[in-house]
């Protein structure tokens, strides 16, 4: 994904850096309030494919494929768009999560989210646009199922922890690279993932092993509930679907009295990563993997930014 970093109003320094970078759990610059009731979306060109309530489950399908169904600015747009308005839909007691093959997620793109801006206006919307993709997962109050088709990266893998089930196709990986990429975790992670697979399991994913687990061995440490043939995917997640709307099942984060708690802790690791975002670590880690990439100018720059810093950063 892209990645740029507005330095305005020093002189001497560029305005705006964009580069190829990894990085891929970042929230968007400038999300706007979605409209209050929009129509299902039903068209092939669609990024969110929203289905009818089929016995109260509706299932959306982020539809990105040339993206790998990466978290642009529009379809993060339309993911807020359509759970609100199945929040408020009484014809939808269940949604299935799932994006179109071969990927789940590749996490979120800053192609289009962050802008040339003062450092200061900058580190404010990393923090408040990361918050709010998160507290999209966090607020609402029905069962969630990932149906997990394909591997899943950064910000997908923790929003899909947040769900109360991930039903996971034999083809899912699932990669949260913070700590190589000199960030730290997000999405509620650095507390959710200990406490669902063990403290042991949540460092090789968070932190320096970088572990990257097959579905089968994520379900062994309990981030999947159950793994299927990739063919039997979306039946076996609307099966489990229509279970929960016959038992009543509750959201977990309802159920256990956990929303605040976990929005606490979004709003924290939220700040924390603004300012990783603008930290030498992680410009330092850009210019090496750029450097690696034979991308000599935009590393170049990178270091730029890097050895700078103590004169930039003061505006923030």
């Amino acid at each position: 994904m892209w990645m740029i970093l507005g330095v305005s109003r020093i002189p001497g320094l560029p305005h705006v850096v964009r580069t190829r970078c990894p990085w891929t759990g970042l929230g968007s610059r400038s999300m706007t309030a979605p409209p209050a009731s929009p129509p299902p979306s039903t068209g092939p060109a669609d990024i969110l494919l929203v289905s009818s309530p089929r016995n109260g489950v509706t299932t959306m399908t982020m539809n990105n494929p040339k993206k790998l169904n990466g978290w642009t600015l529009p379809m993060m747009q339309a993911m807020q768009s359509g759970f609100q308005r199945l929040a408020q839909d009484p014809d939808t007691q269940v949604v299935i999560l799932t994006g179109s093959d071969p990927y789940y997620c590749a996490g979120v793109n800053l192609s289009d989210t962050i802008r040339p801006m003062h450092p200061k206006t900058l580190h404010q919307q990393i923090y408040a646009n990361n918050k709010r993709v998160f507290d999209t997962f966090l607020d609402f109050p029905k069962p969630i199922i990932i149906a997990a088709n394909g591997p899943a990266i950064g910000a997908s893998v923790t929003t899909a922890s947040l769900s109360d089930a991930i039903v996971a196709s034999e083809k899912a990986t699932f990669s949260t690279p913070f700590a190589r990429l000199s960030v730290p975790p997000e999405g509620c992670s650095s507390i959710h993932f200990a406490r669902i697979m063990g403290p042991a399991s949540a460092q090789r994913l968070l932190g320096p092993e970088g572990w990257v687990p097959t579905a089968a061995e994520a379900h062994q440490i309990g981030l999947v509930s159950e793994v299927v043939p990739h063919g039997e995917l979306m039946a076996r997640a609307q099966a489990l679907a229509e279970a929960w709307v016959q038992s009543g099942k509750k959201r977990w984060l309802v159920e256990q009295n956990a929303v605040e708690e976990y929005k606490a802790v979004n709003d924290k690791e939220s700040r924390d990563l603004a300012d990783a975002f603008l930290g030498s670590d992680f410009l330092l880690n850009q210019y090496h993997f750029l450097k690696s990439k034979n991308k000599t100018n935009l590393a170049l720059v990178f270091y730029f930014l890097y050895s700078t810093r103590n004169l930039w950063i003061k505006l923030v």
